[in-house]
């Protein structure tokens, strides 16, 4: 199987996450997933491609008895080493080793795009959430993926510029940064919600956060090109 980069770049995402995590999670994401977590009184979780561990330590931390999954042995690894009493598996997301129903909240933070068969990953994160559940999702918007791996750019007057290009193509390419370089999948937005009405889900939330903090610069830039959204899809009771 072709590496996707993540084995390679554990040690430099390791480093870079620290405890606080890059400024989309610190000062866009964790908020309101924690929000939405409290709203929903859950009591069990699976975190779907939880890399370090850090989100599945918040949501101990708010007394969800939770499980991380993630191929990346490193990862799994730390995430032991900094949560002894915590329950890191090795496991992808595309084949689940938990039965039908086994949670109330299903989460995917920052993963659907590191999946190849994004299909059966969510036929599988719906299969282990159990009916009235929810699967909690943050990803990057499509119209980020759009532009990548190029992303920013200059025009000819020196101005920066976010161009996107064959938005409506299905296509992984590979993205770099700080010492860590993987594979990242684009696709419309409309292929995950298609994908998710298929497993009967429902849509209960959807925001596009703004931040809540950090540096400057780094909300100037957002403030210009978003890049997260969050969803909350309910698996119905009956």
């Amino acid at each position: 199987m072709m590496s996707d980069g993540w084995t390679e770049s554990a040690k430099a995402w390791i480093a870079d996450m620290g405890e606080a995590g890059d400024f989309g999670r610190a000062w866009v994401l964790d908020r309101p997933m924690l929000e939405r977590v409290a709203a929903g009184n859950f009591t069990s979780a699976l975190d779907v491609g939880c890399g370090e561990g850090r989100f599945c330590r918040m949501l101990s931390a708010t007394g969800v008895q939770t499980i991380g999954v993630d191929p990346v042995t490193a990862l799994i690894d730390q995430a032991r080493r900094k949560d002894p009493d915590g329950d890191y598996r090795i496991g992808r997301a595309e084949m689940l080793d938990f039965p039908e129903r086994s949670f109330d909240l299903v989460v995917s933070y920052l993963s659907l795009i590191d999946i190849p068969d994004i299909a059966r990953a969510i036929s599988e994160m719906a299969r282990v959430l159990r009916p009235g559940g929810s699967l909690l999702i943050a990803n990057l918007t499509s119209f980020n993926t759009a532009g990548q791996p190029e992303g920013w750019t200059r025009d000819g007057k020196g101005r920066p510029r976010f161009s996107i290009d064959q938005y409506l193509e299905e296509r992984v390419d590979w993205v770099a940064w700080r010492g860590i370089r993987i594979r990242n999948w684009h696709r419309p937005l409309g292929t995950y919600m298609a994908l998710l009405l298929e497993q009967g889900l429902i849509l209960r939330h959807f925001a596009e956060p703004v931040p809540y903090g950090g540096d400057a610069a780094h909300v100037a830039r957002y403030r210009r090109v978003p890049w997260f959204l969050i969803m909350e899809w309910h698996k119905p009771a009956c």
